[in-house]
């Protein structure tokens, strides 16, 4: 299998001080004009706003992702969280029935930017992330579509307390993050696996953004620079994933086509 090219990445990262709880790096709500928006939930807004983000950083206009070329996949560790908190303690919502939750904001983003190629959703940390890259290239390489958008949104605030009581989480930030990730065919390989249980493998990281954890480390990949193999790795529970990905060509940061 070919690997796939890069022919974007928009992201958007919570900062400290914008959660009123401690290690938490919350994400504001974006505005986003128009009637259709005005009960969008925010994890909506945020996966809309990472894919005008997305659009910038390729120099895109919306009219280059429309259509039934283009696949979306959705990934996703958080999702059940805010949706599930509102209906247990009825405090009302857009949703009626919270276990929609992850296809609302796929399906959101397929009607504003009018994407009606195939989709899938992905449900867990950054292993399913690493696997999305690798089910976009085999779509890609078997000419099931010209490009896929790899969305992830991974939302916290509105669950913070209940992050707070484990540990595991207060001893580096909690950072949220809506990532879009545009993929395109390209030459190259793409390798991936994935064990269970075991010491984790690669290098530490210096912060937790669930799924979005692979999708950070791309971004500073880019931003450096850097030529030459890319190694992806990630930990969900007892799972340890890793992707080997060399790129014969790769558009830089900010770049057009």
């Amino acid at each position: 299998m070919a690997a796939p090219h890069v022919r974007a990445l928009g992201m958007l990262s919570g900062r400290p001080g914008v959660a009123a709880v401690p290690g938490l790096w919350a994400l504001p709500q974006p505005e986003r004009a128009g009637d259709r928006f005005r009960r969008a939930t925010r994890e909506c807004l945020l996966g809309l706003a990472a894919v005008d983000a997305m659009l910038e950083d390729g120099r895109a206009t919306r009219e280059a992702i429309a259509g039934d070329g283009t696949a979306l996949l959705y990934v996703t560790a958080a999702a059940y969280g805010a949706s599930n908190r509102q209906f247990i303690e009825r405090r009302g919502g857009v949703m009626h029935f919270a276990y929609t939750a992850p296809a609302v904001v796929p399906a959101e983003v397929a009607i504003e930017f009018a994407v009606t190629g195939a989709y899938g959703i992905l449900i867990g940390g950054a292993p399913s992330t690493l696997r999305a890259i690798r089910q976009a290239g085999q779509m890609l390489d078997e000419a099931r579509c010209d490009r896929v958008l790899l969305l992830v949104v991974e939302i916290f605030e509105e669950c913070a307390d209940l992050y707070a009581r484990y540990r595991r989480y207060t001893k580096w930030p909690l950072v949220e993050t809506a990532a879009c990730l545009w993929l395109e065919r390209g030459e190259g390989t793409l390798h991936f696996e994935s064990r269970r249980g075991g010491p984790a493998s690669g290098p530490a990281r210096a912060d937790e953004r669930f799924a979005a954890g692979p999708l950070a480390d791309l971004r500073e990949w880019r931003e450096r620079g850097a030529v030459g193999p890319l190694e992806l790795s990630g930990r969900w529970r007892d799972e340890h994933a890793r992707l080997q990905w060399s790129m014969a060509r790769s558009h830089a940061r900010g770049s057009a086509a």
